[in-house]
Formats: C-alpha cells, sequence, structure tokens
C-alpha cells in the first residue's frame, strides 16, 4: 500500500529544485498535493504535469504570512486538514565574505529561509495540533535545512545563520508539539546537482564551467560528489513517513559524510 494514500501533503517550493521531486515522489505514494512557489506560471504548468492524484496550487512568496495561512486554509478547505508539510523553499546569496554581503541581500534570505519556515510551521502547527486534539490526526513536517545549518560555511554566512535557525526552530518546536500528535524534523543536504547550485544564472558555480565547479565544490565532500536530487528526496519521504512515528527533532545530514570530519 502507499505510505501516503490519501493524506495531504503541503510542498513549498515546488516549481523548482528539489521541490518537483519532492511532489512527484508523494504523488507516487498516493498523497494529495497543495503546492506553492512564487510565480503562480511554472507553478501550474508543473502541477498538470501531476497525474494519478490530486493537486491545488496556491502561489505566494513563502516570507509573507499570508502565504503561510492560505496554503494551510487551502488544505483545509479542500482536504479537511493538513496530514504533512514539506517546507523546501529557499534562496542562497552568491558566495561572498560577510562584510561584502549587502544588507538587502541578507534580510532577503533571512525572509524567506528563515522566516518563511516560521510562519509556514506557525500556521501548520496550529491546524495540526488542533486536528490532533479533535480526532487524533497525527501530522508530521519537514523543513528542508542544510548542511550548513549544522556548521559553518565559508562564504555563504547569512545563508548558515538562516539555516542554524531553521535547524532551531525544529527542534524547539517538535519539543513542543511531541505529545500534540506531531513530529517534526529537518533534513539537512549539502550540495545537490541542482540549478540552484550548477545550472541557472546566480547560482552557486557563479561564472565557472559546470565541471570545473562542481570539481571545486565537492572538493571538501568525503564522497567526492554531489548529492542527487533523489537521495535527498529519500530522506524526505523517510522523516514524512508515518511509520517512522518515534522521530522528532532530528536534523538528519545527507552530506555524503560532510559533517562528519
Amino acid at each position: 500500500m502507499a505510505r501516503f494514500a490519501g493524506k495531504a501533503v503541503l510542498v513549498s517550493g515546488a516549481a523548482g529544485g528539489f521541490g518537483r521531486e519532492i511532489a512527484r515522489a508523494f504523488a507516487a505514494e498516493g498523497a494529495r498535493l497543495i503546492l506553492t512557489d512564487r510565480e503562480a506560471g511554472p507553478l501550474e504548468t508543473f502541477a498538470a504535469e501531476i497525474t494519478g492524484t490530486e493537486a491545488v496550487t496556491v502561489a505566494g512568496d513563502v516570507s509573507s504570512e499570508a502565504t503561510a495561512a492560505a496554503l494551510v486554509e487551502t488544505a483545509v478547505e479542500r482536504f479537511g486538514g493538513l496530514d504533512v508539510a514539506i517546507n523546501n523553499a529557499g534562496i542562497v546569496h552568491d558566495y561572498k565574505r560577510l562584510q561584502e554581503i549587502t544588507a538587502a541581500e541578507a534580510e532577503r534570505v533571512i525572509a524567506v529561509d528563515l522566516m518563511g519556515v516560521f510562519f509556514a510551521m506557525k500556521h501548520q502547527i496550529a491546524a495540526m495540533s488542533a486536528r490532533f486534539a479533535r480526532d487524533g490526526t497525527r501530522g508530521a513536517i519537514v523543513n528542508v535545512a542544510s548542511v550548513a545549518g549544522l556548521g559553518g560555511a565559508p562564504l555563504l554566512s547569512v545563508y548558515a545563520a538562516a539555516k542554524h535557525g531553521v535547524v532551531g526552530l525544529t527542534k524547539s518546536a517538535a519539543a513542543e508539539n511531541a505529545r500534540r500528535g506531531l513530529r517534526i524534523n529537518a533534513v539537512c543536504p549539502s550540495f545537490a546537482r541542482t540549478a540552484m547550485v550548477l545550472g541557472e544564472p546566480g547560482s552557486l558555480a557563479g561564472g565557472a564551467e559546470a565541471g570545473e565547479a562542481e570539481q571545486a565544490i565537492v572538493r571538501g565532500i568525503p564522497m567526492r560528489r554531489l548529492a542527487e536530487v533523489g537521495e535527498v528526496v529519500t530522506a524526505v519521504l523517510f522523516a514524512a513517513d508515518p511509520a517512522n512515528g518515534f522521530m522528532t527533532g532530528a536534523a538528519i545530514p545527507v552530506d555524503g559524510g560532510l559533517s562528519a570530519i
């Protein structure tokens, strides 16, 4: 039987990177989807590709609390509640020393990567805990953080600060809600083969040729390679799996051994 058959699953950042494959994986496991991303066009185009289940879209900026509220309201109105939330949306600033990062860059990264998760969890937890009190339905939240949230990340200082914040929110909220039918965990990938790392203007590869950039990025990873997106998706589904009922407050590294050294 599909692990998430009939479950209502929210995925942010659903139009690209990890989000698309996370959404596809949940759909393959029988979930009904609430998908969000900033731009309506790419989001709706992607949602139309999802077959075999129901997928609704709510475009919006995750750094706005109104978006977080609208997503949960949509889940409740359309599906009767929210079972799983994957807070995946995020951005990164260019490789720069801390003193070279502008205030506007720093504020935007914090707004999306940290405050976006705060707003999302605020509304998700309220709805999930109320539902558990009402009928005993359990929920799960998985925050996509980063290995940069587990240690220092030279030249990515504000991004690392935001992701440390996500790990802190995850652990604190998990402890607060452990007896309220809600598990909250974080998945912490290192660099993966996504457009944000290698494939688009403003990516971490910068102006470097992709192969050269990849070699530089993986130099410090014990496995000497990037993560494949599917490997990160597997960890996300593991964290959300109802059968994984005793794990909460974890920050799971998916990093080729980077955090082990």
